[in-house]
């Protein structure tokens, strides 16, 4: 009853095009910008901030990316960290290299420079696909940390590896605090979340989940497969990238080869699975769940199994209990979180009715 559009007619191409066509989600959608955009910054403290909303919308932007390529092109890939590496190390160089230039302007260069290497690794997808194209993004991420190590000239010639991120100024204001480096990020997901909404909604997505469908049947009615393929990638890296350079200088302060390790790109993978390929409210949901979820055994653990345990064998539980998560949501509900929220919809739009 609550959530019936009975009664809310489309009397143009406008109101049928929205993003979101029904009252409802416009409401609940502004709801949710006030909640995280406002009322978060004021109530919640450091920790919450830092340690959780912060990497939270970071790690719902990688899912997203990775959701363009592998839920809406088809194409596996597990080398997403790598390309968060380069975006890091990108924007690092940029600012180091060219005085005056604005954060924002070396976002988008950061996220670029990901889409051209995103693209250079997605050229075996035309040949390739499946198990073996997830092969070949392998030796991505193992090639590109390898490169950030190897050569000095990325690092500043850093004997250790790890530099020191610049601070975050645009417009002569310096984001230090957690609260303005939250409120930052956010407008940012939030703007390049909407802009993936749209992207998946016009042509250039319809193209997407047709090669991903049938990419013969697609070649054979009119798609081109390279570029729409190539294109995959580079949005996906480009996504990937922002997301790398929001990591190192909104979260974690510095910028180093061994955060974007292979481990990241599986945590990224995960995120998708359980919160819904092909969605894009299933990457942050996805996002929330995994960050969420250590945070939540790390206190429940103890409480059950007593205080004397120890870490690795909370460590070793929480390995576990994914890995059954995994398995669970591939059996019971492949499309992950994002479909219950569907069925719940859906539910509530035939209420009281049984259908």
């Amino acid at each position: 009853m609550l959530y019936r559009e009975a009664g809310q007619f489309k009397a143009s191409y406008a109101e049928d095009a929205r993003i979101f066509p029904i009252r409802q989600d416009r409401i609940g959608f502004w709801v949710l910008m006030l909640v995280f955009g406002v009322a978060v910054p004021l109530l919640a403290d450091q920790y919450w901030l830092k340690a959780i909303l912060i990497p939270v919308l970071i790690f719902s932007l990688a899912a997203l990316g990775l959701n363009i390529l592998t839920g809406y092109a088809g194409q596996l890939s597990l080398g997403s960290a790598a390309f968060m590496a380069v975006g890091a190390f990108a924007a690092y160089n940029f600012i180091l290299r060219i005085d005056g230039m604005p954060f924002l302007v070396a976002l988008v260069l950061a996220g670029a420079t990901a889409a051209l290497v995103g693209i250079l690794f997605g050229l075996p997808s035309l040949r390739i696909k499946g198990f073996y194209l997830a092969v070949a993004t392998l030796a991505a991420q193992f090639f590109i940390v390898w490169a950030l190590v190897k050569f000095p000239w990325f690092s500043n010639n850093s004997s250790s590896g790890v530099v020191t991120a610049q601070d975050v100024t645009i417009l002569g204001y310096t984001f230090a605090s957690p609260e303005a480096k939250y409120i930052l990020t956010f407008l940012i997901v939030v703007v390049m979340a909407l802009l993936a909404k749209n992207m998946v909604r016009s042509s250039t997505g319809r193209a997407w989940m047709a090669v991903r469908d049938m990419d013969v049947a697609a070649q054979v009615i009119g798609f081109r497969l390279m570029r729409t393929k190539l294109l995959a990638f580079a949005v996906s890296s480009f996504y990937c990238g922002v997301a790398g350079a929001l990591y190192a200088y909104t979260y974690i302060g510095t910028v180093e080869p061994e955060a974007f390790n292979l481990d990241l790109s599986f945590k990224i993978l995960f995120m998708i699975i359980i919160g819904g390929v092909g969605s894009i409210m299933g990457s942050f949901l996805g996002a929330a769940f995994i960050v969420l979820l250590p945070i939540f055994l790390d206190n429940f653990v103890p409480m059950i199994f007593g205080q004397s345990l120890g870490a690795g064998f909370v460590s070793n539980f929480q390995l576990i209990v994914f890995g059954g998560l995994i398995i669970f949501f591939l059996i019971v509900e492949p499309h992950g979180l994002a479909r219950l929220w569907q069925i719940a919809k859906e539910k509530l739009r035939l209420w009281p009715f049984p259908h």
